[in-house]
């Protein structure tokens, strides 16, 4: 066998991956709409949900058209600043930027632009460069990793929604986990935030999970379904899992202990510290009920249907609970209930 070609780690777009059609060609016809309805994404779910690769998978297809530019920003810099300047030293749109009179100067981590040779705010100067790439049918995608709701992305975003009423090219996708987004949408200034479509992480797709692992490693076709099942299509998973049955040359006792270690040391101990004390006593519940049903649940709580609905709402925004059963509730992410009950006392 070659290099293992499964990735259990985050930030970095895995070399096997399932593609998520639906969603990707959701947004990429979405964005090539004249006028498109819509010109901004946000991309919500639990760590290793594969918010990332979405969102890389998408700047690639874009990409592939020569009238889209993909920008990627850091969302702990100066976005307005960060964008102008990528911009500004593309060598592909010098010429554009030169017919408009639009000098774009690199000035260390800053950058000074002045347009028929006057110096100018760098909103007013993002306008400018967009309305020059709008006349020659270019379209600018912006991409944001795990966002936040700090100064930069409150500037940024405002300004956004300014050059979006102006009808200019300007088109963004954003990750971040659901409270993050969350805390972002509430800011007064930011409305548009809670217009724009939100794509909720789904589990992969089964068929395509069984048929890649029964591909490209040593498992027959049973092996490969069974394999998909126990990912419960939760992105990290389907990578750790097939790092690790690469690695053991099969599916076996080993992989299975140092699977459900990787799950837990990579993502669920930071889920876990991230939730309150209630959520984590709502999660304790849920995951000793031999039923799942919410009756069951809130009588082991004590608690009325009120009570209980915020948080058993929040808990499914968040990725972590399956809601989709009436009066039912159950955990999305494979083997939780196993953490949860081994670490209900932390």
């Amino acid at each position: 066998m070659g290099n293992n070609l499964y990735t259990p780690s985050f930030g970095k777009s895995p070399a096997q991956h399932i593609t998520r059609v639906v969603e990707l060609n959701t947004i990429k016809e979405t964005f090539n709409n004249t006028p498109p309805n819509q010109q901004a994404y946000i991309i919500t779910g639990v760590r290793g949900s594969g918010k990332t690769v979405l969102m890389t998978d998408i700047s690639k297809e874009l990409a592939k058209d020569d009238s889209w530019i993909v920008v990627e920003l850091n969302p702990e810099r100066d976005l307005l600043i960060a964008l102008a300047s990528k911009l500004g030293n593309m060598s592909s749109l010098s010429k554009i930027f030169k017919s408009a009179k639009i000098n774009v100067s690199i000035l260390g981590v800053g950058v000074e632009i002045e347009i028929n040779g006057a110096p100018v705010d760098i909103e007013v100067a993002l306008q400018e460069m967009l309305a020059a790439l709008d006349k020659k049918g270019k379209k600018v995608l912006v991409t944001i990793d795990e966002v936040s709701s700090n100064k930069n992305m409150r500037i940024f975003t405002s300004a956004f929604q300014i050059f979006i009423r102006q009808d200019l090219p300007l088109f963004l996708i954003m990750t971040g986990l659901y409270e993050n987004v969350d805390a972002l949408q509430n800011e007064k200034t930011l409305t548009f935030l809670h217009r724009a479509p939100k794509i909720y992480m789904k589990p992969l797709n089964y068929g395509a999970m069984s048929a890649n692992y029964f591909k490209e490693l040593p498992v027959d076709a049973d092996e490969a379904d069974k394999m998909a099942q126990m990912t419960k299509g939760f992105s990290f998973a389907f990578q750790a899992l097939g790092f690790l049955v690469y690695e053991q040359k099969g599916l076996n006792d080993e992989v299975m202990v140092l699977y459900k270690q990787y799950l837990e040391e990579y993502v669920y101990n930071k889920i876990w510290s991230e939730l309150s004390p209630k959520d984590r006593e709502i999660a304790t519940a849920i995951a000793e009920s031999k039923t799942g049903k919410i009756a069951d649940v809130r009588e082991k709580l004590n608690m009325s249907n009120g009570d209980f609905s915020p948080y058993r709402d929040r808990l499914i925004k968040r990725g972590i609970l399956d809601g989709s059963a009436y009066g039912v509730v159950s955990f999305v992410l494979p083997y939780f209930e196993e953490f949860v009950i081994r670490n209900k006392n932390y």
